[in-house]
């Protein structure tokens, strides 16, 4: 184990997890430690339970070579500060994130979108390594993540599970929840997914689009059903992508 080591912190809706990664191979070096996200999701819970996850993590070794902290949460972050709350309470909009988790953790932090740290580990290590142009990674889930990349420079925040779609917020129709909650089938599914992927095709006119998400793991059964001028494939580091790509982003912020 020659590599740079920092902790990857991914906080969601539904569970707050970390893992020691090495940086320079775009790995886990030991097992993940999740906890479920606290009731309503409120900053100072969050915060609590997040020092918790890292607390545990760096006792279970190895031992962090880079003292930053990476945070991907749901949200836009500006500076720093959540300008907006997906699956979290609302009391995290205006909230300076970065702040709150560093007092708890007793380290430096850095936050970022949850979609775009996940991204940045699919273009160092995974599905988008070595692609040059435009680059759409987007992730499908509780709703519709996206992290776009020029030339492997992020574009951050762009929230394109947001666009308009049949009258509605594109991943309240597309998103992997909506195909649980309306019981589609992977056709049917597919054809709102159709829908989607051809609006951002026509608008972004990527090189590449990367599908990730807990459901890209299960890419055979609707990916195929796809039609697009633009190549799409599955996610290659799927749920870890989240914890590698906020611990490079830690492991970036210490560099001279």
């Amino acid at each position: 184990m020659s590599g740079r080591l920092a902790v990857g912190l991914d906080i969601g809706g539904s569970g707050i997890k970390a893992a020691v990664v090495d940086v320079d191979a775009g790995e886990l070096v030991a097992e993940r430690v999740r906890i479920p996200t606290p009731e309503q999701a409120r900053p100072d819970d969050v915060a609590r339970v997040a020092d918790e996850v890292v607390d545990a993590v760096v006792a279970a070794g190895p031992e962090p070579t880079v003292r930053a902290v990476g945070v991907g949460f749901p949200a836009v972050v500006r500076q720093g500060v959540t300008t907006t709350a997906a699956n979290v309470h609302a009391d995290w909009i205006g909230a300076p994130a970065a702040e709150l988790i560093g007092a708890a953790l007793e380290r430096p932090v850095l936050v970022a979108n949850d979609a775009d740290v996940a991204g940045l580990a699919e273009i160092r290590f995974g599905a988008g390594r070595g692609v040059k142009g435009v680059v759409l990674v987007t992730t499908l889930g509780t709703g519709i993540g996206s992290a776009l990349f020029v030339d492997g420079l992020l574009v951050p925040n762009t929230e394109l599970g947001h666009i308009e779609l049949d009258g509605v917020d594109a991943e309240s129709r597309a998103a992997d929840s909506a195909r649980e909650r309306e019981d589609l089938s992977w056709k049917d599914w597919a054809k709102r997914l159709q829908k989607y992927y051809t609006l951002l095709d026509t608008i972004l006119q990527p090189d590449l689009i990367v599908v990730g998400g807990g459901v890209s793991k299960k890419h055979e059964k609707f990916l195929p059903l796809l039609e697009l001028r633009t190549t799409i494939v599955p996610a290659e580091l799927r749920n870890e992508a989240g914890i590698i790509g906020a611990a490079v982003m830690a492991a970036e912020s210490e560099q001279p």
